[in-house]
């Protein structure tokens, strides 16, 4: 039976906000290299990073009225979540429902199907991520599902968990794993800025992380130009 979760629980917004700023490859980073989407989830044109809280669709393919039944259920600070039943690359979404969307306050769209109207979204300022670009059209004749765990970009998303996502991609953190991933993501990015000053006056990361002796045992060997160019040579 389709159904309609109306009262999900969200993630805490103030940490979900923070995500933002660290990115999609700090945040996946930094929660254990989990939760990144399959990298055919592409933003349609390039953008500043946004974060937000799931709205899940389950979508019949080709038809985009799940989407409409969303909306309903949509806050300000959210992002919505949308994957077919079976694979459709049809442009479900395209400028209408980013402006219907944009008055919702939904901060974006991640989306493992098509997506149309770049150009114009792009003016709008609705970011995007999809797996393709088709200016197919959707019909409105078979429901699905809204606020129910789904599979996006191979990746499982619960209503209600984080969503971050920029020109790297895609990354979820689960609900209750938030203010930790902040946590976490706060710290990486201060050891991060250490490494970006050593390297910046000019130290090896070989050096800085003691990777000669390993590479050694590993038989990693130096030869000049010459001596790669003439091995018999260089045992005369």
């Amino acid at each position: 039976m389709p159904i309609v979760v109306t009262d999900i629980a969200r993630a805490e917004r103030k940490a979900v906000d923070a995500l933002a700023q660290y990115g999609v490859a700090t945040v996946h980073e930094a929660q254990g290299r989990t939760g990144l989407m399959a990298a055919r989830m592409r933003p349609v044109y390039r953008g500043p990073a946004v974060s937000g809280t799931a709205i899940t669709v389950h979508a019949p393919p080709g038809d985009n009225w799940m989407i409409h039944v969303a909306a309903e259920q949509c806050q300000e600070g959210d992002i919505l979540v949308v994957t077919p039943v079976s694979h459709s690359d049809s442009g479900y979404f395209g400028d209408l429902l980013g402006t219907l969307m944009q008055s919702r306050g939904v901060r974006g769209l991640i989306i493992d199907a098509g997506c149309r109207d770049v150009n114009d979204l792009e003016k709008m300022g609705f970011p995007v991520w999809s797996h393709v670009i088709s200016a197919h059209g959707t019909v409105k004749e078979t429901v699905g599902d809204v606020n129910i765990p789904i599979s996006c970009g191979n990746i499982v998303v619960n209503p209600g968990d984080a969503i971050v996502a920029d020109n790297d991609g895609v990354v979820v953190v689960p609900r209750l794993d938030v203010a930790l991933t902040l946590e976490k993501s706060i710290a990486r990015e201060r050891h991060e800025e250490g490494i970006r000053k050593r390297y910046k006056a000019g130290e090896l990361g070989l050096d800085m992380n003691n990777m000669r002796a390993r590479l050694a045992d590993k038989n990693l060997t130096y030869v000049t130009q010459k001596n790669y160019q003439n091995p018999e040579g260089a045992k005369s």
